[in-house]
């Protein structure tokens, strides 16, 4: 394990591969749907450009790049109702935007003014928060023949990211029904066995801050963008089984681990925390701040030294939390190795065994077996690691032994236990509050 300086690592900034939605924009703490006023306001804004003392854009740059355009397939010439998506207009209908008992029947019930919103290019209704191709997909699972649903739903080839998008924004507006719909689909094709999301990265694959292939990029985005659809729908089964695809996938690159350490720290994964901390604490040397050249080091960026060691860029708080985790782990192996696992002797011990005999047998195969090779081998702070060997070693021993047989299967139970009972305790190793 590596620290740095005190200057603190340049943040983590998402590509488009890293981003689940749209840089943040202003939205209304109340609906994402927004009135045209304030598109209104940029179009005045936009005017004072042409002032003679305004600035002017630098030359060969369109002054007209913010005014909206309307969107090729889903600006209906018979459309109702006109939205505004980022920078591009949408004319739908309103009987199929505001069916579902979504959040659009509830807009088109409220009293109107003078002026309706959503009847023209001039004051169309504004929604925040969301891209024009999120838009656009999500219209396609309104719009779309049954033909084409069935085709583009159960086909091999499937475009996820679609189906994503759908499941966000139905999500959003309360289409309950299409929700439900996209996820069963997004469900389907992650439980697919080979999984598509691992059968895209080739065995062996590596990836370090010098090789950021396509592939990784892709399957970094979908991962991400699922484990992020599955919290916000509250989809306990997606949510599980990406996770699961996440912990396989963090043993081919830090990359991965350093995913599921940020998802897990920003959406308080319990589940996910715990086996992202370790597995970078066991695989990585982890720095944060500046190198010795002076050079700031981003977060997440994994740098591999001729040495062959990679070096994951981490946050000050993960890295606090990460040696934390290592000094509480590694306590609690040192009060595991100097007292025996107790467990329940039978009755049958005591009556038909020598109980004193079989307590003296498993304080000497505890205290022979935590000082193996195949144990010391291991890090300090691999406490399952540790027990796991143990345990395969009690499976050896067979009969040499004076143990009462069942208080033996008692003592095996005791490890598993043990193992089971850290497993499910590790997010409380690695947070940076408490004793350490």
């Amino acid at each position: 394990m590596e620290g740095g300086s005190d200057s603190v690592a340049t943040p983590f900034i998402p590509t488009e591969y890293d981003a689940f939605s749209t840089a943040p924009q202003v939205v209304d703490t109340h609906s994402p749907i927004r009135k045209g006023a304030q598109h209104q306001d940029t179009r005045s804004n936009r005017s004072l450009s042409a002032m003679p003392d305004a600035p002017q854009p630098p030359s060969g740059i369109s002054q007209d790049l913010d005014i909206p355009c309307r969107d090729p397939e889903y600006y209906m010439v018979d459309g109702s109702c006109v939205l505004l998506v980022g920078n591009t207009l949408f004319n739908v209908h309103r009987s199929i935007v505001s069916a579902d008992s979504s959040s659009f029947s509830d807009l088109f019930s409220l009293p109107q003014g003078d002026i309706v919103e959503g009847k023209s290019d001039d004051n169309p209704i504004v929604l925040h928060g969301d891209t024009p191709e999120e838009f656009r997909n999500f219209l396609w699972s309104l719009y779309a023949l049954p033909q084409e649903i069935m085709t583009a739903a159960r086909g091999s080839d499937r475009n996820i990211d679609r189906f994503i998008d759908i499941a966000k924004l139905a999500s959003k507006y309360s289409f309950k029904s299409v929700e439900t719909w996209a996820l069963e689909v997004i469900q389907e094709y992650v439980e697919r066995r080979p999984s598509p999301l691992l059968d895209t990265i080739p065995l062996g694959f590596h990836c370090t801050i010098n090789s950021p292939s396509s592939t990784f990029l892709e399957s970094k985005h979908q991962i991400s963008r699922l484990v992020q659809l599955a919290q916000m729908c509250g989809h306990t089964h997606l949510l599980d089984t990406t996770i699961t695809l996440l912990r396989q996938l963090m043993s081919l690159s830090p990359h991965f681990s350093y995913l599921a350490i940020s998802l897990a720290d920003e959406l308080n994964l319990r589940e996910l925390r715990g086996a992202a901390y370790l597995e970078v604490l066991q695989r990585s040397v982890f720095i944060s701040g500046r190198e010795a050249n002076g050079n700031v080091l981003v977060e997440g960026d994994v740098h591999e030294n001729s040495d062959g060691v990679d070096r994951l860029v981490v946050s000050r708080l993960q890295q606090v939390r990460l040696l934390s985790g290592y000094h509480r782990l590694s306590k609690a192996w040192e009060k595991l190795r100097a007292v025996p696992i107790p467990f329940e002797h039978t009755a049958s011990c005591g009556t038909s065994w020598n109980q004193q005999s079989c307590t003296h047998s498993w304080s000497e195969f505890w205290k022979e077996k935590t000082r193996t090779d195949a144990v010391l081998a291991l890090g300090t702070a691999n406490v399952i690691g540790k027990l796991r060997v143990i345990s395969k070693e009690f499976d050896k021993w067979g009969s040499a032994t004076y143990m009462h047989s069942e208080c033996k299967s008692a003592a095996r139970q005791a490890i598993q236990d043990t193992i089971k009972h850290i497993g499910d305790s590790l997010p409380d190793f690695f947070h940076e509050d408490g004793e350490h």
